[in-house]
């Protein structure tokens, strides 16, 4: 269905990773239990570092938004290291089983994350036409770039470890929602500016209708891509069920 794109113009694509370049499965069922499980582990060897004090700084300002609007996150102490581990995994948790896209938690799970792929307990998983949708696209001058609201360094990591090799040499560059949110319109008026683009010349490609609309309504070309037991709703953007379908 990617006819009626205005392909003469397109000169990046935008990507999703959940739903789009990635089973929504292996986010939810390997890397999500993975960072819970590794957290306090994580954090006992790495509570002194600057980055991980970063995070939890950020996650102490996320806790005091949390509290003023009276969402009850659990107690968060910082009198002793042993009190601040515990409270830093507790709140880890807890923004996690509300699949919070704030920054710091997604910071954190980033670098538990690291560990996990450089040690081989993970492996990247990418649908089977990513790679050669990769391939094609830049063989054919059409630079490609990834936005999510997981942190860079957590795409990073997902593209260079994936079941197909490195893909990361295919991809430009990385935007997370330190950017802004996902489903602000100015979030991809921000991207075009960065990639020094027009947004009529980027086609975002996500499993998220709001995504799109917030695409769409900056002017970006998009496309709902619809996977396998990832059903989506009637809408107004142009539907594919795989990449091989865009600019074949």
């Amino acid at each position: 269905m990617t006819g009626a794109l205005r392909n003469d113009s397109v000169r990046a694509i935008l990507l999703d990773i959940e739903g789009t370049t990635t089973p929504l499965e292996f986010v939810y069922k390997t890397l999500f239990p993975y960072a819970r499980s590794h957290v306090r582990q994580f954090l006992g060897k790495h509570l002194s570092s600057s980055e991980v004090r970063a995070d939890i700084a950020g996650l102490r300002k996320e806790h005091m938004l949390d509290t003023r609007q009276g969402r009850n996150p659990p107690l968060f102490s910082q009198d002793t290291p042993e009190q601040e581990l515990e409270s830093v995994v507790s709140y880890f948790e807890w923004l996690m089983e509300r699949d919070r896209k704030c920054m710091p938690l997604k910071s954190l799970q980033g670098k538990i994350w690291e560990e996990g792929y450089q040690s081989g307990e993970l492996l990247g998983q990418v649908f089977d036409d990513v790679p050669r949708a990769l391939e094609r696209w830049q063989e054919q001058k059409k630079n490609t770039y990834i936005f999510s609201s997981g942190s860079v360094l957590a795409q990073k990591l997902l593209f260079a470890h994936t079941t197909a090799g490195d893909l990361t040499r295919h991809i430009s560059q990385y935007f997370d929602t330190t950017t802004g949110s996902k489903t602000d319109k100015q979030s991809y008026q921000k991207i075009a500016n960065v990639l020094h683009r027009l947004p009529s010349e980027v086609v975002f490609v996500s499993d998220v209708t709001i995504e799109l609309d917030a695409a769409k309504s900056a002017g970006m070309q998009t496309l709902l891509c619809v996977r396998p037991g990832n059903p989506q709703p009637v809408s107004t953007h142009l539907l594919i069920r795989t990449l091989d379908e865009v600019f074949p």
